[in-house]
């Protein structure tokens, strides 16, 4: 009765309008269309896939979860995930012999700065990833949030810089937290919101490999830009 009653009082609405929900069923379809990203940075990495490009209602609810305060977000934008991380990751993870169980995916996701994220109201990628766990667990497929990343002093905000300047600018300041990282062996899925030139997913999944725990797939909500993969 209660939600009912704070429905009526401050309607929940999807990033698009739509009333009663928090990302409408039309708004989902758009992060629901799995594709590879080609970039330079990523040659030498894990497959690299986006649910969509960082255009339309897509960006919008990127850009709501992560800088408007919607957490109410997290839960969809999680579930968008957790749909595609099946099917992308079969081609990359050994066949399974028999009857035996799925492994337990383990995601990690990107990192924002500290200070970022203390005035966002935490760590974005966290709480979205949280969800992606939840709902692949609740299809049967185990599945394990390890925050095992985190970025060092020094590292600066990276909207407008080049490609060169964005892997300068985190040279040497993504690091692993030991308590937080995946079992060797484990199959590893690296998650974000948006990629760009690729050069976190890069200086992320080397941090992680160099740990031991390299990288299966790393998956984002959106693609911003389309490069051509010749």
């Amino acid at each position: 009765m209660v939600p009912a009653l704070l429905d009526l009082l401050v309607p929940a609405h999807c990033v698009c309008g739509a009333p009663g929900g928090d990302l409408c069923r039309p708004c989902r379809a758009e992060l629901s269309r799995p594709r590879r990203v080609h970039r330079p940075a990523l040659a030498a990495g894990p497959p690299v896939h986006a649910l969509g490009a960082h255009a339309g209602v897509a960006r919008e609810a990127v850009l709501a979860a992560k800088l408007g305060g919607r957490r109410d977000l997290a839960r969809p934008l999680g579930s968008c995930l957790a749909t595609a991380l099946p099917q992308l990751l079969a081609p990359v993870l050994p066949p399974r012999q028999g009857p035996a169980v799925h492994p337990a995916l383990w995601l990690v996701p990107v990192p924002s700065l500290a200070a970022t994220a203390r005035r966002r109201g935490g760590q974005h990628m966290r709480h979205i990833a949280r969800h992606c766990a939840h709902a692949l667990r609740a299809c049967g497929r185990p599945a394990v949030l390890a925050p095992a990343l985190r970025l060092a002093r020094g590292a600066g905000d990276a909207v407008g810089l080049s490609a060169a300047a964005r892997a300068a600018n985190l040279a040497g300041r993504v690091l692993t937290r030991r308590d937080a990282l995946p079992p060797r062996a484990a199959p590893v899925v690296l998650l974000d919101d948006v990629v760009t030139t690729g050069a976190t997913l890069s200086a992320c999944s080397a941090a992680l490999t160099g740990a031991g725990s390299p990288p299966s797939l790393a998956l984002v909500l959106t693609e911003a830009g389309r490069h051509d993969p010749t």
